[in-house]
C-alpha cells in the first residue's frame, strides 16, 4: 500500500506545482453549488429592481415634456447628482426611470462581487478549509481564478437577464443590453479589487473592508464629479470605475467603448492579485497583522466589551455612512417639490409613504429604505457569532468560565445597539439637513422619530439570524435571504399588484408611516416581541447544540 500510493501523492504534487491552475474547473462546481441560492437571490433582487423601476417609470412619466420637467429638476439637484448621478439625455423613457438604479446600482453590484470574491478566496483560507483542498491536486492560482471566474459568471448573467427584462418592459434592446452590462462590467471590476484585498490582509473581514472602502472612494468621485459639474460630469466621474459605468450612457447614446475601461481596470488589478499570490505563504498576507500584548487591558475583561472591540471598527464605518446618506436624504427632502411636478409621480410617492405632504410622504418612503439597510448592519453583527463559532475563535473563550449565552448576548447586544445607534444617526443627520433647507428645525424631532420606528422590524430580521443561528447553523444565510425578500415585498409589491397578505409578511410593513402619518405602537410593540422570541429560541438552541466549525 505504500509503496504505491507515495509515489501518486508526488506526482499529485508535481502536477500541480506545474499547473498552477490545475482543479479550478472542480472548484469553480464546488463554488456554484456553495452560492446557487445566494447568487440566485441577488441575481433576481437586481433584475426585479430594473423591471420594476422600468414598468413604473412608463406611468409616472408618459410624455416627453414630463420626462424632460423631471430630468431638469434632477440635473439641477447638486445632491440628487451626488446620490444618483445625471440624467443624459431627459427625453429618454429609459434614462429617466433607471437614473436612480445606473451608479447607485452599479456599487450595489460591485459590493455583492466583492464579498463574493472574498467569500471564496480569504475566506476560506482564513477557515483552514482551503489548506484541506490544497492537499489535492490544486494548483496555486486555483482557488483565485474560480472565485473570479464564479464573480464574472454571475455577473454575466445578471447583464443577460436584466437586459430582457428591461425589454420585456418595453424599452430599447440596445439601450436593456447597454444597462445591463454596465452592471455586468461595474461587478467584474471590483470582483478584481476583492481579489486583490483577499491577497493584502490576512482576515476575510479586513479584506471586505478594504474592497468596501475602495468601492466608496470610487462612488464619491463620481458623486463629486457629477455634482460639480454644471452641464456634464467633471473629470472626477472619468477617474472612478463606477463612474465610467454610469459614462456607458444606457438609452442616452449607448457609448460601448467605455465597457472597455472597466475591462482593462479588471484584469490589471487581477494581475495584481496573481502577482501577490505567487509571492505569499499561505495564511499570509502582505500586511502581516501585528502581534497583540501578552495580556489584554482591563477593559477587555468582559464579553461584551470584547465585543465591542470586534465590532468597533464595522459599526464606526457603518455610523460616518448614515451620517452621510442622511444628509443626502434630507437635501433631496428640501427639493422633492420641484422634481415631483406631475400629479402621477406625486400619487406614488403618497402611496409610498403618507398622506400629509409630499416631502413627508418622501421621507417616510426613504425611511423604509433606510430600516432595511440598517437591518443589514444588523444580520451582518449578528452573524459574527457564527463566524466567530467556525474560526475557532468562540471555542477557548467558552473554555473559560464564560457562559454560552453571556457570550452569545454580548454580539446580540451590540447589534441591537448599534442598529439603533445607526438609525438614530440617519435621523438627526436627515432631520437637520432638511430643517436647515427650510428653517424649520423642529424637522429634527420628527424624522429621528420616523428613523426609530424602523427599529422593531429590525430586530425582527435579527431575530431570524439568531433563530437560525442557533436552530440550524448551516443556514445562517436565511437572514440575508429574509432580507431581501422583504425588500422585493416593500419596493414593489404595490408597483406589482401583489396580494395584501403577501406583502404583510415583511415587518416592514408594519411599521408607522412617519412623518405624516399617526404614530401607532401596538404594532411596534408586537413586531418587538415576535423579535424577542426568536432571539430567545435562538439562544436556547444555541446553548443545546454542539460546537460546529463548518
Amino acid at each position: 500500500m505504500t509503496t504505491t500510493a507515495v509515489p501518486a501523492q508526488a506526482r499529485a504534487a508535481v502536477t500541480a506545482q506545474r499547473d498552477g491552475f490545475a482543479g479550478t474547473g472542480a472548484l469553480v462546481r464546488l463554488a456554484l453549488r456553495r452560492d446557487r441560492i445566494v447568487a440566485t437571490l441577488w441575481v433576481l433582487l437586481f433584475v426585479v429592481m430594473a423591471a420594476g423601476s422600468a414598468s413604473a417609470s412608463a406611468e409616472l412619466f408618459p410624455t416627453v415634456e414630463s420626462r424632460v420637467r423631471a430630468a431638469t429638476a434632477i440635473n439641477d439637484a447638486p445632491a440628487t447628482l451626488a446620490l444618483y448621478g445625471r440624467v443624459f439625455d431627459p427625453t429618454s423613457l429609459g434614462a429617466v426611470s433607471l437614473i436612480k438604479l445606473g451608479a447607485f446600482g452599479a456599487a450595489l453590484v460591485a459590493l455583492v462581487s466583492i464579498f463574493m470574491v472574498v467569500r471564496h478566496t480569504r475566506a476560506e483560507e482564513e477557515s483552514g478549509r482551503l489548506e484541506l483542498i490544497g492537499s489535492a491536486v490544486v494548483g496555486r492560482y486555483a482557488t483565485l481564478s474560480a472565485a473570479l471566474l464564479l464573480s464574472v459568471a454571475t455577473s454575466l448573467a445578471l447583464a443577460l437577464l436584466t437586459a430582457l427584462a428591461l425589454i420585456g418592459s418595453g424599452l430599447p434592446a440596445a439601450g436593456a443590453l447597454a444597462f445591463g452590462l454596465a452592471w455586468a462590467g461595474a461587478g467584474i471590476a471590483f470582483a478584481a479589487v476583492g481579489a486583490l484585498a483577499a491577497q493584502v490582509t490576512e482576515s476575510a473581514r479586513t479584506a471586505n473592508g478594504i474592497g468596501a472602502a475602495v468601492l466608496a472612494a470610487a462612488y464619491l468621485l463620481r458623486a463629486a464629479g457629477d455634482a460639480s459639474g454644471v452641464d456634464t460630469s467633471t473629470w472626477l466621474s472619468w477617474l472612478s470605475p463606477i463612474g465610467w459605468a454610469q459614462q456607458v450612457r444606457p438609452f442616452a447614446g449607448d457609448r460601448w467603448w467605455v465597457l472597455t475601461y472597466l475591462l482593462v481596470f479588471a484584469v490589471l488589478v487581477a494581475v495584481a492579485a496573481y502577482a501577490l499570490v505567487a509571492r505569499r505563504d499561505h495564511g499570509a498576507g502582505l500586511l502581516a497583522q501585528r502581534p497583540g500584548p501578552e495580556r489584554a487591558a482591563r477593559r477587555l475583561s468582559s464579553p461584551l466589551a470584547l465585543a465591542l472591540r470586534l465590532h468597533r471598527g464595522s459599526l464606526t464605518g457603518w455610523l460616518v455612512g448614515m451620517a452621510l446618506g442622511g444628509l443626502i436624504v434630507g437635501s433631496i427632502a428640501s427639493q422633492i417639490g420641484e422634481i415631483a411636478d406631475n400629479d402621477q409621480f406625486r400619487d406614488m410617492i403618497t402611496k409610498l409613504g403618507g398622506q400629509r405632504g409630499l416631502t413627508d410622504a418622501f421621507l417616510s418612503a426613504e425611511m423604509a429604505i433606510i430600516g432595511v439597510i440598517v437591518a443589514a448592519y444588523g444580520i451582518s453583527a449578528t452573524l459574527r457569532l457564527r463566524a466567530e463559532e467556525t474560526g475557532g475563535r468562540a471555542e477557548p473563550l467558552l473554555a473559560t468560565g464564560v457562559g454560552r449565552l453571556r457570550w452569545a448576548a454580548s454580539h446580540l447586544t451590540v447589534a441591537l445597539v448599534g442598529s439603533a445607534l445607526l438609525a438614530a444617526v440617519l435621523g438627526l443627520f436627515a432631520g437637520f439637513a432638511h430643517g436647515a433647507a427650510v428653517d424649520d428645525f423642529g424637522q429634527i424631532g420628527r424624522v429621528l422619530v420616523a428613523a426609530l420606528v424602523q427599529l422593531p422590524a429590525v430586530w425582527v430580521l435579527v431575530g431570524i439570524t439568531v433563530a437560525v443561528f442557533g436552530l440550524a447553523p448551516g443556514l445562517v444565510l436565511a437572514g440575508w435571504a429574509a432580507l431581501v425578500v422583504f425588500l422585493l415585498l416593500g419596493q414593489f409589491g404595490e408597483i406589482l399588484n401583489l396580494p395584501a397578505g403577501l406583502m404583510d409578511l415583511s415587518p416592514f410593513s408594519h411599521t408607522p408611516r412617519l412623518p405624516g402619518g399617526d404614530l401607532t405602537l401596538t404594532p411596534l410593540v408586537v413586531l418587538t416581541a415576535i423579535a424577542a422570541v426568536l432571539m430567545v429560541a435562538g439562544l436556547a438552541g444555541f446553548r443545546r447544540r454542539d460546537l460546529s466549525t463548518s
